[in-house]
Protein backbone atom coordinates (compact mmCIF):
# COMPACT_ATOMS: atom_id res chain seq x y z
CA UNK A 1 0.00 0.00 0.00
CA UNK A 2 2.84 2.39 0.88
CA UNK A 3 4.52 1.61 -2.42
CA UNK A 4 1.32 2.32 -4.33
CA UNK A 5 0.85 5.64 -2.55
CA UNK A 6 4.43 6.60 -3.19
CA UNK A 7 4.09 5.73 -6.86
CA UNK A 8 0.87 7.72 -7.15
CA UNK A 9 2.49 10.77 -5.60
CA UNK A 10 5.82 10.62 -7.35
CA UNK A 11 7.02 13.42 -9.60
CA UNK A 12 9.28 11.14 -11.62
CA UNK A 13 8.14 11.56 -15.24
CA UNK A 14 9.31 8.06 -16.15
CA UNK A 15 7.05 6.56 -13.49
CA UNK A 16 4.08 8.63 -14.63
CA UNK A 17 4.77 7.69 -18.23
CA UNK A 18 5.04 4.02 -17.32
CA UNK A 19 1.60 4.07 -15.68
CA UNK A 20 -0.23 6.53 -17.92
CA UNK A 21 0.73 5.68 -21.47
CA UNK A 22 -0.18 1.95 -21.48
CA UNK A 23 -3.66 2.80 -20.18
CA UNK A 24 -4.02 5.58 -22.75
CA UNK A 25 -2.99 3.25 -25.57
CA UNK A 26 -5.49 0.61 -24.40
CA UNK A 27 -8.24 3.22 -24.17
CA UNK A 28 -7.62 4.64 -27.65
CA UNK A 29 -7.41 1.14 -29.13
CA UNK A 30 -10.68 0.14 -27.47
CA UNK A 31 -12.46 3.27 -28.73
CA UNK A 32 -11.22 2.76 -32.28
CA UNK A 33 -12.21 -0.90 -32.27
CA UNK A 34 -15.66 -0.01 -30.91
CA UNK A 35 -16.15 2.60 -33.63
CA UNK A 36 -15.03 0.10 -36.26
CA UNK A 37 -17.35 -2.60 -34.94
CA UNK A 38 -20.24 -0.14 -34.69
CA UNK A 39 -19.71 0.96 -38.28
CA UNK A 40 -19.61 -2.67 -39.39
CA UNK A 41 -22.72 -3.63 -37.42
CA UNK A 42 -24.68 -0.57 -38.49
CA UNK A 43 -23.90 -1.46 -42.07
CA UNK A 44 -25.22 -4.98 -41.54
CA UNK A 45 -28.24 -3.79 -39.61
CA UNK A 46 -29.19 -1.28 -42.28
CA UNK A 47 -28.45 -3.46 -45.27
CA UNK A 48 -25.59 -1.26 -46.41
CA UNK A 49 -24.46 2.01 -44.87
CA UNK A 50 -26.04 5.20 -46.17
CA UNK A 51 -26.26 8.78 -45.04
CA UNK A 52 -29.23 9.36 -42.70
CA UNK A 53 -30.91 11.65 -45.22
CA UNK A 54 -31.10 8.84 -47.81
CA UNK A 55 -32.45 6.07 -45.56
CA UNK A 56 -35.66 4.41 -46.74
CA UNK A 57 -38.73 3.62 -44.62
CA UNK A 58 -37.73 -0.01 -44.05
CA UNK A 59 -34.43 1.09 -42.57
CA UNK A 60 -35.99 3.76 -40.39
CA UNK A 61 -38.90 1.64 -39.16
CA UNK A 62 -37.28 -1.80 -38.81
CA UNK A 63 -33.50 -1.89 -39.06
CA UNK A 64 -32.54 1.27 -37.19
CA UNK A 65 -34.83 0.53 -34.18
CA UNK A 66 -33.28 -2.95 -33.96
CA UNK A 67 -29.78 -1.45 -33.85
CA UNK A 68 -30.84 0.97 -31.12
CA UNK A 69 -32.50 -1.82 -29.12
CA UNK A 70 -29.31 -3.88 -29.31
CA UNK A 71 -27.29 -0.95 -27.97
CA UNK A 72 -29.77 -0.16 -25.19
CA UNK A 73 -30.22 -3.77 -24.04
CA UNK A 74 -26.51 -4.59 -24.15
CA UNK A 75 -25.63 -1.55 -22.07
CA UNK A 76 -28.41 -2.20 -19.54
CA UNK A 77 -27.66 -5.88 -18.93
CA UNK A 78 -23.89 -5.41 -18.71
CA UNK A 79 -24.08 -2.51 -16.24
CA UNK A 80 -26.72 -4.31 -14.16
CA UNK A 81 -24.51 -7.40 -14.05
CA UNK A 82 -21.56 -5.30 -12.84
CA UNK A 83 -23.68 -3.89 -10.02
CA UNK A 84 -25.09 -7.28 -8.99
CA UNK A 85 -21.60 -8.80 -8.90
CA UNK A 86 -20.54 -6.09 -6.46
CA UNK A 87 -23.73 -6.41 -4.42
CA UNK A 88 -23.38 -10.17 -3.96
CA UNK A 89 -19.56 -10.05 -4.08
CA UNK A 90 -19.77 -12.81 -6.66
CA UNK A 91 -18.35 -12.71 -10.22
CA UNK A 92 -21.00 -15.21 -11.38
CA UNK A 93 -23.94 -12.93 -10.59
CA UNK A 94 -25.99 -12.15 -13.68
CA UNK A 95 -29.55 -10.83 -14.17
CA UNK A 96 -30.59 -14.10 -15.80
CA UNK A 97 -28.66 -16.52 -13.61
CA UNK A 98 -30.04 -15.21 -10.32
CA UNK A 99 -33.60 -14.97 -11.58
CA UNK A 100 -33.94 -11.21 -12.04
CA UNK A 101 -34.63 -11.49 -15.77
CA UNK A 102 -37.12 -14.29 -15.12
CA UNK A 103 -39.04 -12.10 -12.68
CA UNK A 104 -39.11 -9.26 -15.19
CA UNK A 105 -40.35 -11.59 -17.94
CA UNK A 106 -43.09 -12.87 -15.66
CA UNK A 107 -44.20 -9.31 -14.99
CA UNK A 108 -44.36 -8.53 -18.73
CA UNK A 109 -46.33 -11.68 -19.58
CA UNK A 110 -48.73 -11.08 -16.70
CA UNK A 111 -49.45 -7.53 -17.91
CA UNK A 112 -50.04 -8.72 -21.47
CA UNK A 113 -52.31 -11.52 -20.24
CA UNK A 114 -54.49 -9.12 -18.27
CA UNK A 115 -54.50 -6.58 -21.11
CA UNK A 116 -53.26 -3.65 -19.09
CA UNK A 117 -51.54 -2.01 -22.07
CA UNK A 118 -47.99 -1.48 -23.22
CA UNK A 119 -47.49 1.57 -20.99
CA UNK A 120 -47.39 -0.62 -17.88
CA UNK A 121 -44.97 -3.17 -19.39
CA UNK A 122 -41.73 -1.52 -18.14
CA UNK A 123 -43.33 -0.94 -14.73
CA UNK A 124 -44.37 -4.59 -14.43
CA UNK A 125 -40.94 -5.74 -15.58
CA UNK A 126 -39.31 -3.48 -13.00
CA UNK A 127 -41.42 -4.77 -10.12
CA UNK A 128 -40.92 -8.38 -11.22
CA UNK A 129 -37.15 -7.92 -11.30
CA UNK A 130 -37.18 -5.94 -8.04
CA UNK A 131 -39.15 -8.55 -6.08
CA UNK A 132 -36.95 -11.42 -7.28
CA UNK A 133 -33.75 -9.50 -6.53
CA UNK A 134 -34.97 -8.59 -3.04
CA UNK A 135 -35.95 -12.21 -2.40
CA UNK A 136 -32.54 -13.47 -3.53
CA UNK A 137 -30.73 -10.86 -1.44
CA UNK A 138 -32.76 -11.64 1.68
CA UNK A 139 -32.40 -15.42 1.42
CA UNK A 140 -28.71 -15.16 0.56
CA UNK A 141 -28.04 -12.97 3.61
CA UNK A 142 -30.04 -15.23 5.95
CA UNK A 143 -28.83 -18.61 4.73
CA UNK A 144 -25.52 -17.81 3.06
CA UNK A 145 -24.27 -20.60 0.85
CA UNK A 146 -21.58 -18.72 -1.05
CA UNK A 147 -21.30 -18.94 -4.82
CA UNK A 148 -23.06 -22.28 -5.13
CA UNK A 149 -25.92 -21.22 -2.87
CA UNK A 150 -26.53 -18.07 -4.89
CA UNK A 151 -26.61 -20.02 -8.14
CA UNK A 152 -28.95 -22.67 -6.75
CA UNK A 153 -31.38 -20.03 -5.49
CA UNK A 154 -31.20 -18.24 -8.80
CA UNK A 155 -31.85 -21.41 -10.79
CA UNK A 156 -34.81 -22.35 -8.59
CA UNK A 157 -36.44 -18.93 -8.85
CA UNK A 158 -35.75 -18.75 -12.60
CA UNK A 159 -37.34 -22.17 -13.08
CA UNK A 160 -40.37 -21.16 -11.01
CA UNK A 161 -40.85 -17.90 -12.95
CA UNK A 162 -40.35 -19.79 -16.21
CA UNK A 163 -43.02 -22.32 -15.22
CA UNK A 164 -45.50 -19.54 -14.46
CA UNK A 165 -44.74 -17.86 -17.79
CA UNK A 166 -45.22 -21.14 -19.65
CA UNK A 167 -48.52 -21.73 -17.85
CA UNK A 168 -49.83 -18.29 -18.81
CA UNK A 169 -48.78 -18.78 -22.43
CA UNK A 170 -50.32 -22.25 -22.56
CA UNK A 171 -53.65 -21.11 -21.13
CA UNK A 172 -53.88 -18.05 -23.36
CA UNK A 173 -55.42 -17.83 -26.82
CA UNK A 174 -54.12 -14.33 -27.40
CA UNK A 175 -51.83 -14.17 -30.45
CA UNK A 176 -49.79 -11.45 -28.76
CA UNK A 177 -48.95 -13.82 -25.94
CA UNK A 178 -48.23 -16.71 -28.27
CA UNK A 179 -45.85 -14.53 -30.28
CA UNK A 180 -44.00 -13.82 -27.03
CA UNK A 181 -42.36 -17.26 -27.23
CA UNK A 182 -39.80 -15.96 -29.72
CA UNK A 183 -39.36 -12.81 -27.66
CA UNK A 184 -38.59 -14.83 -24.52
CA UNK A 185 -35.69 -16.50 -26.36
CA UNK A 186 -33.99 -13.12 -26.55
CA UNK A 187 -35.00 -11.89 -29.99
CA UNK A 188 -34.44 -8.26 -30.87
CA UNK A 189 -36.89 -8.66 -33.75
CA UNK A 190 -39.80 -8.96 -31.30
CA UNK A 191 -39.09 -5.70 -29.48
CA UNK A 192 -42.60 -4.34 -29.93
CA UNK A 193 -44.15 -4.43 -26.46
CA UNK A 194 -42.75 -1.03 -25.47
CA UNK A 195 -41.15 1.97 -27.16
CA UNK A 196 -37.31 1.87 -27.15
CA UNK A 197 -37.26 5.51 -26.07
CA UNK A 198 -39.55 4.76 -23.12
CA UNK A 199 -37.24 1.92 -22.11
CA UNK A 200 -34.19 4.16 -22.59
CA UNK A 201 -35.59 6.66 -20.09
CA UNK A 202 -36.00 3.87 -17.53
CA UNK A 203 -32.48 2.55 -18.26
CA UNK A 204 -30.98 6.02 -17.87
CA UNK A 205 -32.63 6.37 -14.47
CA UNK A 206 -31.38 2.94 -13.39
CA UNK A 207 -27.81 3.57 -14.52
CA UNK A 208 -27.81 6.96 -12.78
CA UNK A 209 -28.82 5.27 -9.53
CA UNK A 210 -26.03 2.68 -9.85
CA UNK A 211 -23.41 5.31 -10.68
CA UNK A 212 -24.49 7.29 -7.63
CA UNK A 213 -23.90 4.33 -5.28
CA UNK A 214 -20.80 3.06 -7.08
CA UNK A 215 -18.39 4.46 -4.49
CA UNK A 216 -20.29 2.82 -1.63
CA UNK A 217 -20.28 -0.50 -3.47
CA UNK A 218 -16.49 -0.38 -3.58
CA UNK A 219 -16.39 -0.01 0.19
CA UNK A 220 -19.11 -2.63 0.71
CA UNK A 221 -17.01 -5.17 -1.16
CA UNK A 222 -14.39 -4.82 1.57
CA UNK A 223 -16.86 -6.33 4.03
CA UNK A 224 -19.97 -5.19 5.85
CA UNK A 225 -18.17 -4.42 9.11
CA UNK A 226 -15.55 -2.34 7.30
CA UNK A 227 -18.25 -0.47 5.40
CA UNK A 228 -20.16 0.33 8.58
CA UNK A 229 -16.98 1.54 10.28
CA UNK A 230 -16.38 3.89 7.34
CA UNK A 231 -19.84 5.40 7.63
CA UNK A 232 -21.55 3.59 4.74
CA UNK A 233 -25.30 3.05 5.07
CA UNK A 234 -25.19 -0.62 4.12
CA UNK A 235 -28.93 -1.22 3.99
CA UNK A 236 -29.58 1.88 1.90
CA UNK A 237 -26.73 1.03 -0.47
CA UNK A 238 -28.08 -2.47 -1.04
CA UNK A 239 -31.61 -1.21 -1.60
CA UNK A 240 -30.61 1.43 -4.15
CA UNK A 241 -28.39 -1.07 -5.95
CA UNK A 242 -31.29 -3.49 -6.21
CA UNK A 243 -33.58 -0.72 -7.49
CA UNK A 244 -31.06 0.44 -10.10
CA UNK A 245 -30.36 -3.11 -11.31
CA UNK A 246 -34.10 -3.87 -11.43
CA UNK A 247 -34.79 -0.76 -13.52
CA UNK A 248 -32.09 -1.73 -16.01
CA UNK A 249 -33.06 -5.40 -16.15
CA UNK A 250 -36.79 -4.72 -16.36
CA UNK A 251 -36.39 -2.28 -19.24
CA UNK A 252 -34.02 -4.63 -21.08
CA UNK A 253 -36.35 -7.63 -20.69
CA UNK A 254 -39.37 -5.62 -21.82
CA UNK A 255 -37.48 -4.85 -25.03
CA UNK A 256 -35.69 -8.09 -25.87
CA UNK A 257 -36.78 -10.87 -23.54
CA UNK A 258 -34.28 -12.93 -21.57
CA UNK A 259 -30.66 -12.69 -22.73
CA UNK A 260 -28.46 -14.64 -20.37
CA UNK A 261 -24.74 -14.52 -19.57
CA UNK A 262 -24.15 -11.07 -21.08
CA UNK A 263 -24.33 -9.41 -17.67
CA UNK A 264 -21.82 -11.92 -16.35
CA UNK A 265 -19.28 -11.95 -19.18
CA UNK A 266 -18.77 -8.26 -19.92
CA UNK A 267 -18.12 -6.99 -16.35
CA UNK A 268 -15.63 -9.81 -15.74
CA UNK A 269 -13.77 -8.95 -18.93
CA UNK A 270 -13.68 -5.28 -17.92
CA UNK A 271 -12.60 -6.04 -14.33
CA UNK A 272 -9.79 -8.36 -15.45
CA UNK A 273 -8.60 -6.16 -18.32
CA UNK A 274 -8.93 -2.63 -16.93
CA UNK A 275 -10.01 -2.91 -13.29
CA UNK A 276 -10.69 0.26 -11.37
CA UNK A 277 -13.61 1.38 -9.25
CA UNK A 278 -17.03 -0.21 -9.49
CA UNK A 279 -18.43 2.97 -11.02
CA UNK A 280 -15.84 2.78 -13.77
CA UNK A 281 -16.50 -0.92 -14.34
CA UNK A 282 -20.24 -0.30 -14.64
CA UNK A 283 -19.81 2.49 -17.19
CA UNK A 284 -17.23 0.58 -19.24
CA UNK A 285 -19.44 -2.51 -19.08
CA UNK A 286 -22.37 -0.51 -20.44
CA UNK A 287 -20.23 0.73 -23.32
CA UNK A 288 -18.70 -2.66 -24.19
CA UNK A 289 -21.98 -4.51 -23.63
CA UNK A 290 -23.77 -2.27 -26.12
CA UNK A 291 -21.14 -2.81 -28.82
CA UNK A 292 -20.88 -6.54 -28.10
CA UNK A 293 -24.61 -7.24 -28.36
CA UNK A 294 -24.88 -5.16 -31.52
CA UNK A 295 -22.02 -7.10 -33.08
CA UNK A 296 -23.32 -10.53 -32.10
CA UNK A 297 -26.87 -9.81 -33.28
CA UNK A 298 -25.74 -8.39 -36.62
CA UNK A 299 -23.30 -11.19 -37.39
CA UNK A 300 -25.74 -13.92 -36.26
CA UNK A 301 -28.51 -12.48 -38.41
CA UNK A 302 -26.17 -12.22 -41.39
CA UNK A 303 -24.89 -15.80 -41.03
CA UNK A 304 -28.33 -17.36 -40.48
CA UNK A 305 -30.16 -15.40 -43.19
CA UNK A 306 -33.05 -15.72 -44.05
CA UNK A 307 -33.77 -17.22 -40.60
CA UNK A 308 -33.82 -14.62 -37.83
CA UNK A 309 -31.83 -16.35 -35.10
CA UNK A 310 -32.61 -14.92 -31.62
CA UNK A 311 -29.50 -13.31 -30.22
CA UNK A 312 -30.22 -14.79 -26.79
CA UNK A 313 -29.42 -18.26 -28.16
CA UNK A 314 -26.09 -17.11 -29.57
CA UNK A 315 -25.11 -15.32 -26.34
CA UNK A 316 -25.97 -18.47 -24.37
CA UNK A 317 -23.70 -20.55 -26.61
CA UNK A 318 -20.88 -18.11 -25.95
CA UNK A 319 -21.65 -17.63 -22.26
CA UNK A 320 -21.86 -21.30 -21.28
CA UNK A 321 -18.13 -22.05 -21.72
CA UNK A 322 -17.24 -18.70 -20.16
CA UNK A 323 -19.38 -19.52 -17.13
CA UNK A 324 -17.71 -22.91 -16.69
CA UNK A 325 -14.25 -21.39 -16.98
CA UNK A 326 -15.08 -18.69 -14.42
CA UNK A 327 -16.73 -21.18 -12.06
CA UNK A 328 -13.70 -23.52 -12.13
CA UNK A 329 -11.12 -20.79 -11.53
CA UNK A 330 -11.26 -20.93 -7.67
CA UNK A 331 -11.02 -24.75 -7.79
CA UNK A 332 -7.72 -24.62 -9.67
CA UNK A 333 -5.99 -22.53 -7.03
Amino acid sequence: MVQVLQTAGTSDPTMVKGVFWPKLVWFITAVLLSLLLSWFCLGLGMGGWKWPQSLDETTLDIRLPRVLVALFVGAALASAGAALQALFDNPLADPSLIGTSGGAALGVIAVLAFGWGAVTVPLAAFFGALLVCLLILTVHRLLGGGTLGLLVMGFVISAFCGALVSLILFMSDDMVLRSATNWLAGSLAEAGFVSPWYALAVMTLGLSVLVAVGRWLDILMLGEETAISMGVAVGSTRMWTVIGAALLTGAAVSLAGIIGFLGMMIPNVIARSWGGSRRRIMLLSAWLGAVFLLLVDSVARWLSYPVDLPVGIVIALLGGPFFLWLFLQPLRR
